[in-house]
């Protein structure tokens, strides 16, 4: 199913009544900005969410997106990119996920895929350690999210990095591909903890807190 808000308005009244794909890493503690106590508390109406818009690294990336989402079609000509700003997809068996895309691909075999835009500036090592060979665990688990709502085929999340050496702005762009069929134990696990969280809500019975890895 498709809801199709009209603006961020309605976008953000209508995320309150389920997990977007921005949560799934807060519901299994890989969010190192938000706790998964924080979380039920804004779901359960006890918190309200930061608005984070202002923020330079999130103004930024709101920027960017729409160029790198172009660029993206330029290098990758053989995809069609189609982009909804506001529609959240809602999975039908699970009701309470919902998912709003970065863009939407079709494969020249006519397979169905998930954009997912990142920007990021790396401060230190272990920073990049999070992006070698791997992408960060909060963002695998957005990318589990979306492909546990639509059924999709597969995923691939675009990265623009920016990091400095000797003193000057550099940039790294790298593109990571997933296929559902590689990662479906790990769609349905999370599946089943986002399933509890949200038991969690509608019981309003407060979960365990889970911390991050340090």
């Amino acid at each position: 199913m498709i809801l199709k808000p009209e603006n961020r308005t309605d976008w953000l009244a209508q995320r309150k009544h389920g997990i977007g794909g921005s949560d799934a890493g807060t519901v299994l503690g890989v969010n190192k900005y938000k706790s998964n106590i924080e979380l039920w508390e804004e779901k359960t109406g006890q918190r309200e969410p930061e608005d984070i818009s202002d923020k330079p690294a999130v103004k930024f990336g709101k920027f960017a997106e729409e160029h790198l989402r172009e660029l993206f079609r330029q290098d990758y000509p053989e995809y069609q990119v189609d982009y909804h700003e506001f529609w959240m997809y809602q999975n039908d068996k699970y009701p309470f996920i919902y998912a709003t895309l970065d863009g939407e691909l079709t494969a020249p075999d006519g397979r169905r895929g998930i954009l997912e835009i990142k920007t990021t500036t790396i401060q230190n090592k272990l920073q990049w350690d999070e992006w070698e060979e791997r992408i960060p665990d909060s963002y695998y688990a957005q990318v589990l999210h979306q492909l546990a709502v639509t059924g999709w085929d597969f995923a691939i999340l675009k990265a623009y990095i920016r990091y400095y050496k000797d003193g000057e702005l550099r940039v790294s762009i790298r593109h990571y591909r997933i296929e559902r069929k590689d990662v479906e134990g790990d769609i349905h696990y999370l599946i089943d903890r986002e399933a509890e969280f949200w038991n969690s809500v509608i019981n309003k019975t407060m979960p365990a807190l889970i911390l991050p890895e340090i």
